[in-house]
Formats: C-alpha cells, sequence, structure tokens
C-alpha cells in the first residue's frame, strides 16, 4: 500500500528541514558567545598596537591623492542580507566607482563580481597598500561594532537580491575580515566557485579551525610581500 498524503507531505517537510540543517547547522551558544568574545578582544588590541602604524598610513593615503578622503567606506552585504559600511583605506582615485562602470567589460571575472590585474583606479599608495593588505586594517573597526567578525565569508558589494538561491547560504555567518577564499583562491576563483568553498568551511563551526584560518592568512600575506 502507499503512504497516505499526509504523511508523504510530512515525510517530504521532514526531508527538506534535514537538509537545511545539514547544510547550515547550527552551532552551540559557547560556539557564538566564545567567537564574539575573542572578536571583540582580538580587534581591540589589533587597534591599539597598531594605532601609530594606522596613523602613519592614513598621512600617506592623503599625500598622494588629496582630492578624496582617507578611508573608503562601500556598502556590502553582511548576516543575513544586511547592508553596512564597510571601511577601508583608500587604495583608489576618489571618483572609482563611476569609473567601474565604464571598466565592467575588461572584468576578469562575471559580473556583479569585478576584478582587473592592472586596475587603472589604483593609487600608488594604494598598489602597495593592496600588495600587503595592509588597506583591510581598518575593518578591525567593523569587528569591535559587530558588523563582521575575523574569520568569515567575505562582504560583497552586490546585494543578496542578485545571489542565486543556493548562494544565500554564505549570508547565514557574518562577514569576515579573513575566510577560505583569500587563503585558497583569492585571486583565480569566480563567485559560484567562492560560495561553495566557504560554505562548505562555516558550515561546520569550529573554533581551531578559523584560528588556523588566521595563521594560514597571515603566512599567505608575507607570501604575496615576498618577506616569506
Amino acid at each position: 500500500m502507499g503512504a497516505r498524503p499526509g504523511t508523504q507531505t510530512k515525510d517530504a517537510s521532514t526531508a527538506v528541514r534535514a537538509a537545511a540543517e545539514a547544510t547550515h547547522p547550527k552551532a552551540g551558544p559557547f560556539y557564538w558567545f566564545a567567537k564574539r568574545f575573542f572578536d571583540i578582544v582580538a580587534s581591540a588590541m589589533a587597534l591599539l598596537m597598531l594605532g601609530i602604524p594606522m596613523l602613519v598610513i592614513a598621512v600617506l593615503v592623503k599625500l598622494d591623492d588629496r582630492s578624496g578622503p582617507v578611508f573608503f567606506r562601500q556598502s556590502r552585504t553582511g548576516l543575513g542580507g544586511r547592508r553596512f559600511d564597510l571601511l577601508k583605506y583608500r587604495t583608489m582615485v576618489a571618483n572609482a566607482e563611476e569609473l567601474k562602470e565604464q571598466l565592467r567589460d575588461q572584468s576578469e571575472v562575471a559580473w556583479p563580481d569585478f576584478r582587473l590585474t592592472d586596475d587603472p583606479r589604483v593609487t600608488r599608495i594604494g598598489r602597495f597598500l593592496r600588495r600587503t593588505s595592509l588597506d583591510e586594517l581598518p575593518q578591525f573597526i567593523n569587528v569591535l561594532k559587530g558588523d563582521m567578525t575575523l574569520v568569515g565569508p567575505r562582504p560583497t558589494s552586490f546585494a543578496a537580491g542578485t545571489y542565486d538561491i543556493w548562494q544565500t547560504g554564505r549570508l547565514d555567518f557574518r562577514p569576515g575580515i579573513t575566510g577560505p577564499w583569500q587563503v585558497e583562491g583569492r585571486n583565480t576563483m569566480d563567485f559560484e566557485e567562492r560560495c561553495r568553498l566557504e560554505i562548505s568551511f562555516f558550515r561546520k563551526p569550529s573554533l581551531w579551525r578559523e584560528l588556523r584560518m588566521i595563521f594560514a592568512t597571515i603566512r599567505v600575506v608575507f607570501r604575496r610581500t615576498g618577506v616569506a
């Protein structure tokens, strides 16, 4: 005998729920408490220790291009699709966002993502800051505020409405300064590959894995700058 309609509906609902939980399992309260505590302590210490170097960088950015602000604020997509202002040292000319549309056809990755190896909008000091990732230092302020975390999916400049349904899985996690994409495929992956990598990594919450990711990021930065 076949299953009754009500039973089939219940079974299907259970299967969908199980699949969703398998894809985006919920970590226990200790994980989220410990992660946020570590974010606050680490970002506060980083801002205190790096205060003078960050001031020097700010002066250099202003001297290199007086036409724009020191910091670049860009609306990014964060936890749950909420938009927030991400902070960076400005590494491009003041009208970079306007020029982006003109350079759209030259992008090395599919739109709405955007990347150019030799982006003509980048300033002289901006090239150095990007190569060393020093332009990301102001994001410790984002972490302290709670908009970001130290390790999480990298926030996109384009809104959640442009995502495919399955890609929204990355929005279940607070965006990070670093993550698997920065370490394993920053300049080689398209957005779909990046989503698969990030969702796969963060659907298994582990503070130990995230701590290892921080040290891996440091190694990658040193390797990219030629220090190691």
